[in-house]
């Protein structure tokens, strides 16, 4: 049955999965939607049997109608191959009681490869199946991962340019590193004064800005996002908890039809949303643990039914959760507004006035599925600290963040039903929080020593995306004020 997508503040014509790909955002500043979650149409035992590449193309064509089976698997192909450097792309490690599902294995060491090594693919077959000649110009703000994962997915993909937003003093030395010494002439990196949320409120603004659209057709461009707003991010997001129930079915770890518990550590909510539409397509899911840190905005509103953006923005060691607006929640909202796109659309322009809303009790009894807590940077550091202690495993600031508060909900509910931990990224990329947290004799030393020792303690190999920054020649030294983004955007393409 074909999926359309719908914007989720207007009811205007849908539009096929291709379309909602290029465009990113719709025309209203909507999010794209699915107008319905497909099932898994092959048994979980069927699906235990298959590669990660065999599962991504059976949860994929559900979702992306409109793609061809020899499209959609060349894409996949395309993505999921060497660039991981783990057959099995997503492992899962066993630690302390938990089932960690490491998405960190691509080029740039974040479950930001996850989906942005097929991002690309799915963007240029969806350009040619509508005949767009135009070349496609990707606008994103990053806290940190997506924008390196962006940035290496594209660079040097023909018929695109990339042009990458971050927080100056927002993201971890490593993913500064990594974005700013980015090889490729279609690759632009602007550092703004300010927080991820400006960068990503003045990304949105650009998108809208109808003149600058019709001025860039003009010269032969058009926007695109590679940011979790587009549905070619989320969709590819969907296939790795499928694929790590099915992991754990293959290996006896659990029952077929079984459910787990599955923790997320949230900033802009793609990430947990991806595991909401998993379970929805029939995945043996009880509760979804949303894990915040001490920007706990959505800790509050899973309290309260309250959500409300007005509060101190905080800078932790876990960086790429450092968001007070979270974007993909709209996309729950939508829904459980009873995909009612006025509804949505007038929480919305309150999120944006007075920066808060408020949603309804029926709302939020729609909200039982999810569970939300938050870390606090002291309890982060000691969850690295006890969980190294305990058994040797190493994790990064936000996948700590996740175990923080699996531990709190274990105490709090005494649910003991299977948990896999989605583990974001690589300690590496977050080398100096994590080696202070199991040891504060590490606070002297420089970064790549730290990296180093992080070696010898972890006994796990310096990934490539690490060794490749230690002397690598920084390209991108842009910086400006966020009233300038437009501005360095024109200048970028010459309009």
């Amino acid at each position: 049955m074909e999926v359309l997508y719908n914007s989720t503040r207007s009811a205007g014509a849908p539009v096929k999965a291709s379309v909602a790909i290029l465009k990113g955002l719709s025309d209203d500043g909507g999010l794209f939607v699915p107008d319905h979650i497909p099932a898994l149409d092959k048994s979980l035992e069927q699906l235990s049997k298959m590669t990660y590449q065999e599962v991504a193309y059976e949860v994929m064509k559900l979702f992306l109608t409109d793609f061809t089976e020899e499209e959609l698997k060349n894409c996949i192909n395309k993505a999921y191959d060497e660039k991981f450097d783990t057959d099995v792309i997503a492992p899962l490690v066993e630690a302390k009681g938990a089932y960690y599902l490491e998405l960190f294995h691509g080029a740039t060491i974040a479950f930001k490869d996850m989906a942005l090594s097929i991002l690309p693919h799915l963007l240029i077959t969806s350009a040619k199946k509508n005949q767009i000649q135009n070349e496609i110009v990707i606008l994103t703000a990053t806290s940190g991962d997506t924008g390196k994962a962006a940035l290496a997915g594209f660079a040097e993909v023909e018929g695109t340019r990339i042009i990458v937003f971050y927080p100056k003093n927002g993201v971890s030395p490593i993913q500064e590193k990594q974005m700013v010494t980015q090889k490729g002439d279609n690759t632009f990196v602007v550092g703004i004064h300010g927080n991820f949320d400006d960068a990503q409120t003045g990304v949105k603004k650009i998108f809208s800005d109808k003149e600058l659209a019709k001025e860039m057709a003009a010269k032969g461009f058009q926007f695109s996002s590679a940011n979790s707003i587009n549905i070619g991010r989320l969709v590819p997001q969907i296939v790795y908890y499928v694929y790590s129930y099915v992991q754990l079915l293959a290996e006896g770890k659990i029952g077929d039809g079984e459910a787990i518990n599955v923790v997320v550590p949230t900033g802009n909510f793609g990430n947990i949303l991806a595991a909401f539409y998993a379970k929805n397509m029939g995945l043996p899911i009880a509760k979804l643990i949303c894990a915040s840190n001490d920007n706990k905005v959505l800790y509050d509103f899973f309290s309260t039914g309250t959500y409300d953006r007005n509060r101190e923005f905080m800078l932790t060691t876990s960086p790429s959760m450092d968001i007070l607006i979270s974007s993909n929640l709209e996309r729950l909202i939508y829904r459980i507004a009873g995909n009612d796109a006025e509804k949505n659309a007038a929480l919305m322009a309150a999120l944006n006035g007075t920066g808060k809303y408020e949603i309804t009790e029926d709302m939020k009894k729609e909200l039982q599925d999810f569970y939300g807590n938050y870390a606090s940077e002291a309890e982060t550091a000691e969850t690295i600290k006890d969980l190294y202690e305990d058994c040797g495993y190493v994790i990064d600031t936000h996948t700590a963040v996740a175990a923080s508060v699996y531990d709190k909900y274990v105490k709090e509910t005494g649910d003991k039903t299977k948990t896999v931990i989605a583990s974001t990224a690589s300690p590496y990329k977050f080398t100096r929080s994590v080696m202070e947290a199991i040891d504060s004799k590490y606070a002297s030393m420089g970064d790549f020593e730290l990296v180093d020792e992080l070696c010898k303690l972890a006994n796990v190999a310096v990934p490539n995306a690490i060794e490749e920054i230690r002397s690598a020649q920084v390209r991108h030294n842009n910086i400006c004020e966020v009233d300038e983004m437009q501005q360095v955007v024109r200048n970028f393409l010459n309009i």
